[in-house]
Protein backbone atom coordinates (compact mmCIF):
# COMPACT_ATOMS: atom_id res chain seq x y z
CA UNK A 1 0.00 0.00 0.00
CA UNK A 2 1.21 3.86 -1.16
CA UNK A 3 0.65 5.45 2.54
CA UNK A 4 1.93 8.60 1.09
CA UNK A 5 3.45 10.64 -1.43
CA UNK A 6 6.25 13.15 -1.11
CA UNK A 7 8.02 15.27 -3.35
CA UNK A 8 7.20 18.70 -5.84
CA UNK A 9 3.97 19.35 -7.10
CA UNK A 10 4.28 19.38 -10.53
CA UNK A 11 0.36 19.83 -12.32
CA UNK A 12 -3.09 20.47 -11.27
CA UNK A 13 -6.26 19.33 -13.46
CA UNK A 14 -9.78 19.99 -11.85
CA UNK A 15 -10.09 16.54 -10.37
CA UNK A 16 -6.39 15.44 -9.92
CA UNK A 17 -3.00 16.56 -9.42
CA UNK A 18 0.48 15.48 -10.20
CA UNK A 19 3.21 15.00 -7.53
CA UNK A 20 6.68 14.07 -8.93
CA UNK A 21 8.00 11.27 -6.65
CA UNK A 22 11.66 9.41 -7.63
CA UNK A 23 11.56 10.67 -10.94
CA UNK A 24 7.84 9.59 -11.48
CA UNK A 25 4.93 11.86 -12.17
CA UNK A 26 1.75 10.36 -10.13
CA UNK A 27 -1.38 11.46 -10.85
CA UNK A 28 -3.53 11.65 -7.51
CA UNK A 29 -7.36 11.99 -7.76
CA UNK A 30 -8.06 14.73 -5.28
CA UNK A 31 -11.39 16.26 -3.81
CA UNK A 32 -12.37 19.70 -5.68
CA UNK A 33 -12.14 21.31 -1.82
CA UNK A 34 -8.54 20.33 -1.36
CA UNK A 35 -7.02 22.04 -4.45
CA UNK A 36 -7.54 25.52 -2.54
CA UNK A 37 -4.76 24.23 0.03
CA UNK A 38 -2.08 23.41 -2.62
CA UNK A 39 1.04 25.01 -2.65
CA UNK A 40 2.30 26.32 -5.46
CA UNK A 41 3.23 24.35 -8.59
CA UNK A 42 7.27 23.39 -8.14
CA UNK A 43 6.64 23.56 -3.94
CA UNK A 44 6.59 20.35 -2.36
CA UNK A 45 3.84 18.69 -1.28
CA UNK A 46 2.77 15.90 1.03
CA UNK A 47 -0.07 14.19 -0.22
CA UNK A 48 -1.45 10.93 1.91
CA UNK A 49 -2.91 8.55 -0.33
CA UNK A 50 -5.74 5.70 -0.49
CA UNK A 51 -4.54 3.22 -3.24
CA UNK A 52 -7.07 1.07 -5.26
CA UNK A 53 -6.76 -1.59 -7.33
CA UNK A 54 -9.65 -3.09 -9.44
CA UNK A 55 -9.24 -5.54 -12.62
CA UNK A 56 -9.73 -2.40 -15.19
CA UNK A 57 -7.61 0.18 -13.07
CA UNK A 58 -5.11 1.00 -10.61
CA UNK A 59 -5.96 4.72 -8.97
CA UNK A 60 -4.60 6.46 -6.08
CA UNK A 61 -6.62 9.01 -4.49
CA UNK A 62 -5.04 11.85 -2.59
CA UNK A 63 -5.81 14.06 0.62
CA UNK A 64 -3.25 16.90 2.62
CA UNK A 65 -4.29 15.46 5.86
CA UNK A 66 -4.44 11.48 7.13
CA UNK A 67 -7.65 12.36 9.10
CA UNK A 68 -9.23 13.32 5.77
CA UNK A 69 -7.96 10.38 4.08
CA UNK A 70 -9.67 8.32 6.89
CA UNK A 71 -12.98 10.13 6.51
CA UNK A 72 -12.24 8.68 2.98
CA UNK A 73 -12.40 5.15 4.08
CA UNK A 74 -14.99 5.61 6.16
CA UNK A 75 -17.43 6.47 3.30
CA UNK A 76 -16.16 3.75 1.02
CA UNK A 77 -17.33 0.94 3.97
CA UNK A 78 -21.24 2.41 3.63
CA UNK A 79 -23.01 0.73 1.44
CA UNK A 80 -23.80 1.85 -2.09
CA UNK A 81 -20.83 4.85 -2.16
CA UNK A 82 -17.35 3.85 -3.57
CA UNK A 83 -14.40 5.98 -4.37
CA UNK A 84 -16.10 7.77 -6.92
CA UNK A 85 -18.98 8.82 -4.93
CA UNK A 86 -16.49 9.36 -1.49
CA UNK A 87 -14.83 12.35 -3.56
CA UNK A 88 -17.65 13.66 -5.08
CA UNK A 89 -18.68 14.13 -1.36
CA UNK A 90 -15.97 15.76 -0.01
CA UNK A 91 -15.82 18.02 -3.40
CA UNK A 92 -18.88 19.77 -1.74
CA UNK A 93 -18.39 19.42 1.51
CA UNK A 94 -14.52 20.07 3.32
CA UNK A 95 -14.02 17.40 5.86
CA UNK A 96 -14.85 19.15 9.15
CA UNK A 97 -17.86 20.66 7.59
CA UNK A 98 -19.03 16.48 6.80
CA UNK A 99 -18.51 15.43 9.90
CA UNK A 100 -20.66 18.03 10.73
CA UNK A 101 -23.24 17.50 8.67
CA UNK A 102 -22.81 13.91 10.19
CA UNK A 103 -23.31 14.45 13.88
CA UNK A 104 -26.14 16.90 13.63
CA UNK A 105 -27.62 14.48 11.21
CA UNK A 106 -28.16 17.24 8.70
CA UNK A 107 -29.72 15.16 5.40
CA UNK A 108 -29.88 17.95 3.27
CA UNK A 109 -26.33 19.18 3.41
CA UNK A 110 -25.12 15.65 2.51
CA UNK A 111 -27.68 14.97 -0.56
CA UNK A 112 -25.85 18.43 -2.13
CA UNK A 113 -23.11 15.79 -3.32
CA UNK A 114 -23.63 14.62 -6.83
CA UNK A 115 -25.26 11.30 -7.12
CA UNK A 116 -26.10 11.22 -3.07
CA UNK A 117 -29.75 11.49 -2.41
CA UNK A 118 -32.34 11.63 0.50
CA UNK A 119 -32.01 8.12 1.27
CA UNK A 120 -28.03 7.59 0.85
CA UNK A 121 -27.47 10.35 2.65
CA UNK A 122 -29.36 8.80 5.58
CA UNK A 123 -28.02 5.24 5.31
CA UNK A 124 -24.34 7.49 5.38
CA UNK A 125 -25.30 9.31 8.78
CA UNK A 126 -26.93 5.75 10.14
CA UNK A 127 -23.92 4.25 9.32
CA UNK A 128 -21.35 6.76 10.26
CA UNK A 129 -23.00 8.72 13.56
CA UNK A 130 -21.59 6.20 16.06
CA UNK A 131 -18.37 6.84 14.78
CA UNK A 132 -17.74 10.44 14.67
CA UNK A 133 -18.44 12.81 17.64
CA UNK A 134 -19.05 16.31 18.46
CA UNK A 135 -15.34 15.91 20.17
CA UNK A 136 -14.19 14.91 16.67
CA UNK A 137 -15.33 17.75 14.77
CA UNK A 138 -15.00 20.46 17.62
CA UNK A 139 -11.45 19.40 18.42
CA UNK A 140 -10.17 19.84 14.86
CA UNK A 141 -10.88 23.73 15.71
CA UNK A 142 -9.66 23.69 19.14
CA UNK A 143 -6.37 21.78 18.19
CA UNK A 144 -5.63 22.94 14.63
CA UNK A 145 -1.92 24.39 14.33
CA UNK A 146 -0.67 22.21 17.35
CA UNK A 147 0.20 18.50 18.26
CA UNK A 148 1.96 19.26 21.38
CA UNK A 149 1.96 17.01 24.40
CA UNK A 150 1.88 17.90 28.03
CA UNK A 151 0.37 21.45 29.45
CA UNK A 152 -0.32 22.91 25.91
CA UNK A 153 -2.18 19.30 24.89
CA UNK A 154 -4.13 19.77 27.98
CA UNK A 155 -5.00 23.55 27.64
CA UNK A 156 -6.40 22.79 23.65
CA UNK A 157 -8.33 19.54 25.43
CA UNK A 158 -9.83 22.30 27.58
CA UNK A 159 -10.70 24.93 24.89
CA UNK A 160 -12.13 21.54 22.84
CA UNK A 161 -14.64 21.09 25.83
CA UNK A 162 -15.42 24.68 26.53
CA UNK A 163 -16.27 24.89 22.61
CA UNK A 164 -18.53 21.73 23.06
CA UNK A 165 -20.07 23.31 26.42
CA UNK A 166 -21.12 26.38 23.89
CA UNK A 167 -23.00 24.32 21.55
CA UNK A 168 -25.21 22.63 24.10
CA UNK A 169 -25.92 25.81 25.75
CA UNK A 170 -26.78 27.46 21.66
CA UNK A 171 -28.97 24.08 21.31
CA UNK A 172 -30.42 24.65 25.07
CA UNK A 173 -31.43 28.03 23.75
CA UNK A 174 -33.48 26.92 20.47
CA UNK A 175 -30.64 26.64 17.95
CA UNK A 176 -30.39 23.06 16.17
CA UNK A 177 -27.20 21.37 16.35
CA UNK A 178 -25.62 22.09 12.87
CA UNK A 179 -26.79 25.87 13.41
CA UNK A 180 -24.71 26.14 16.70
CA UNK A 181 -21.57 23.36 15.81
CA UNK A 182 -21.20 26.43 12.81
CA UNK A 183 -21.55 29.26 15.01
CA UNK A 184 -18.69 28.10 17.40
CA UNK A 185 -16.28 27.14 14.29
CA UNK A 186 -16.39 30.41 13.12
CA UNK A 187 -15.36 31.72 16.82
CA UNK A 188 -11.45 31.92 16.98
CA UNK A 189 -10.89 30.04 20.09
CA UNK A 190 -8.15 31.46 21.73
CA UNK A 191 -5.87 30.29 25.23
CA UNK A 192 -8.27 31.68 28.80
CA UNK A 193 -11.65 31.43 26.79
CA UNK A 194 -14.77 30.15 28.98
CA UNK A 195 -17.41 27.81 27.33
CA UNK A 196 -19.17 31.52 28.17
CA UNK A 197 -16.72 33.13 26.55
CA UNK A 198 -17.61 30.68 23.55
CA UNK A 199 -20.83 30.96 24.12
CA UNK A 200 -21.10 34.76 23.27
CA UNK A 201 -19.04 35.18 20.54
CA UNK A 202 -21.10 32.56 18.87
CA UNK A 203 -24.05 34.57 19.56
CA UNK A 204 -22.53 37.57 17.07
CA UNK A 205 -22.18 35.31 14.62
CA UNK A 206 -25.80 33.37 14.98
CA UNK A 207 -27.10 37.31 14.64
CA UNK A 208 -25.79 37.37 10.87
CA UNK A 209 -27.31 33.74 9.52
Amino acid sequence: MISYVKGPLMGIDEDSIIVEAGNVGLAIRVPASLQPELPRLGEEVTIYTYFQVREDAMTLYGFLHSQDRDMFRQLIGVNGIGPKGALGILSVLRPDDLRLAIVSEDVKALAKAPGIGNKTAQRLILDLKDKISMDDVLGSMALSGDSGVGPAAASMAGLAEAAKEAVQALVALGYTNTEASRAVKQVEVAEGMTSEDVLKASLKHLSFL
